[in-house]
């Protein structure tokens, strides 16, 4: 693995910035779809936790997919390689 350079750490940090910002995105709409139904309509409050809960979750799992999906990528591009 060989030294990087300036350009090289810059882009590095520009795409991990990217990928946070846009994983957050990406889980906030993830939770809106699965809680939405909760801010639309009257349900109960059992109703209202479980959906707080799921979409939590789901919001969560979109959230980490999302970054490694990203950086994975980032990764693999053949400008990346270290050499």
């Amino acid at each position: 693995m060989g030294r990087h350079t300036q350009a090289d750490r810059d882009a590095i940090t520009i795409e991990i910035g990217y990928a946070v910002v846009s994983a957050c995105f990406a889980a906030a709409l993830a939770f809106g779809a699965v809680y939405g139904p909760a801010w639309a309509f009257s349900l109960s409050r059992a109703a209202d936790r479980v959906l707080a809960v799921a979409g939590g979750i789901v919001a969560a799992a979109v959230f980490v997919l999302r970054v490694t999906h990203l950086l994975w990528r980032f990764a693999r591009r053949p400008e990346n390689d270290g050499r």
